[in-house]
């Protein structure tokens, strides 16, 4: 059996406490049909990601600034209320795909105009990261110990602060300049591959968070919580990919 931590992600939505103080969906002893499994939390995953593209080509439109507004806003609101209320996921969490999906769908066509293919080639690499970093962590070709959960933990904690001084900062005529898309130096795009490999290391020790809830036999909903903790990577991650793809281009 695979020993985890208290550091269970840089993902907000996926920390130490989440474990503590759940309960199955029956009043019974659990049942095999109660419990969290790795493939009914793959099933989730995959009947989200499908709610996300289709709300996404929905909002793949000109003028999408409403579709941005609406899934920002809707899509904070919802992962709040799925992480205080982890028992409404089943619910609350397709919500949250779909309002990521106007978000993603509206800021990938924005994307989409400045450079041709770079939203598909977005979504590939998105897919191929993911794809290889489950391959890796399966075989264990990655060991997810106390002091790599830590370093990818303090990691994301300090790019969630630099986006939030940048945030800030907008609101008084303050950029950050690496963070601009448009710029093509070697040190944005640095930084921007910096940040796609915390973002993705992030998906290892989501696929750990994943895995103790199935070794503890956590209750059946939390499949749709790991899967939410999986989009809010994954969406983090496109994001990412997108910006730097454009920086790349820029230096043409």
């Amino acid at each position: 059996m695979r020993r985890h931590s208290m550091f269970r992600s840089g993902n907000p939505a996926l920390n130490s406490q989440v474990f503590k103080n759940l309960k199955a969906t029956s009043n019974g002893p659990i049942v095999r049909d109660d419990v969290m499994t790795i493939q009914g939390t793959v099933d989730k995953t995959g009947i989200s990601l499908a709610l996300l593209m289709f709300a996404g080509y929905f909002a793949y439109v000109p003028n999408g600034f409403l579709f941005m507004v609406v899934g920002g806003i809707g899509g904070f609101i919802v992962a709040l209320i799925t992480i205080f209320k982890k028992t409404w996921s089943p619910i609350t969490v397709p919500l949250y795909a779909m309002f990521e999906g106007l978000l993603l769908g509206s800021i990938s066509y924005i994307y989409g105009q400045m450079l041709d293919g770079i939203v598909l080639n977005a979504i590939i690499i998105t897919i191929s990261i993911l794809m290889s970093l489950l391959f890796v962590y399966k075989s264990g070709l990655i060991k997810v110990t106390e002091n790599f959960k830590l370093g990818v933990f303090a990691a994301t904690g300090g790019i969630a602060l630099m986006y939030l001084f940048s945030f800030i900062g907008s609101f008084f005529g303050l950029t950050i300049s690496f963070l601009d898309p448009t710029n093509g130096s070697m040190l944005s795009i640095g930084i921007s591959l910096g940040i796609i490999i915390i973002a993705s290391l992030n998906l290892v020790l989501d696929f750990d968070f994943i895995e103790e809830g199935a070794e503890n036999g956590a209750p059946k909903y939390m499949e749709w919580y790991g899967a939410f903790g999986l989009l809010v990577t994954l969406v983090w991650l496109y994001l990412e990919v997108l910006r730097l793809l454009l920086k790349l281009n820029s230096r043409k």
